[in-house]
């Protein structure tokens, strides 16, 4: 039996061959990209590259969903691979374990994907991805900062210029007008972030400078908003 019945019910079977024959690469696989991923792969995306450098901890167990006992010190990508192809076979995958920065940039084509997710985490990568997209012509969705936050209703997709509260949102509107970017479109929230109340061991990530709290019912609906844009978009 088709697995992607119900949603052609709703979409329509135009839809769902533009979706069947759809590249999209996901660079960063954690609380939000692995969500993105995980839609992507149940709506009928043909094609997905999955992009991150990092193995799955313990700690990420509270958030991902790559992230269980029997995953832990798997790479994300091919971790993120497998469960892409138990929900469905036909998808072609790509696992690449890198951390993007400007000088991985031409290690990617990016005038092969149909849509380019941004779920990574440093300020100095996310800047190089959109600056690559937009050089390509290739659609492109950023996510802000997902962190320290509890409301997920507060969530809005909007240019960046639109953006208001998010402090990652603040430094990416400046960045992008200091590079000619003048349209983005962003996921960001509109709550405060909230001040760490309890303490951590956990040794920081590469590139960043703290250590952000987070929930399992946070990031996974910023990944479920970020995929349901990229397939509205990539359906048009």
């Amino acid at each position: 039996m088709e697995p992607f019945v119900r949603t052609a019910l709703l979409l329509g079977d135009a839809a769902m061959e533009k979706l069947k024959i759809a590249k999209v690469a996901v660079f960063g696989l954690g609380g939000v990209g692995g969500y993105v991923v995980e839609a992507l792969a149940r709506s009928g995306v043909g094609a997905l590259e999955l992009v991150d450098h990092d193995t799955i901890s313990l700690t990420n167990i509270n958030r991902q969903i790559f992230a269980t006992r029997s995953t832990v010190g798997m790479d994300k990508a091919e971790a993120a691979k497998q469960r892409v192809l138990d929900i469905e076979p036909s998808i072609q995958v790509t696992a690449r374990k890198e951390f993007f920065l400007p000088d991985t940039a031409d290690n990617f084509d990016f005038a092969s994907y149909d849509y380019v997710v941004d779920a990574i985490d440093t300020v100095t990568g996310k800047l190089a991805l959109i600056t690559a997209c937009q050089a390509a012509g290739t659609p492109i969705i950023s996510s802000m900062g997902t962190g320290n936050k509890l409301d997920p209703s507060k969530f809005q997709i909007a240019d960046i210029t639109k953006t208001s509260v998010c402090p990652l949102a603040r430094i990416m509107r400046k960045e992008c007008a200091k590079r000619g970017i003048k349209h983005l479109k962003v996921l960001f929230s509109t709550e405060d972030p909230i001040p760490s109340v309890g303490g951590t061991t956990e040794e920081l990530p590469e590139g960043r400078r703290s250590l952000p709290g987070s929930v399992a019912f946070v990031p996974s609906v910023a990944g479920l908003m970020i995929a349901g844009e990229v397939i509205k978009d990539l359906i048009k």
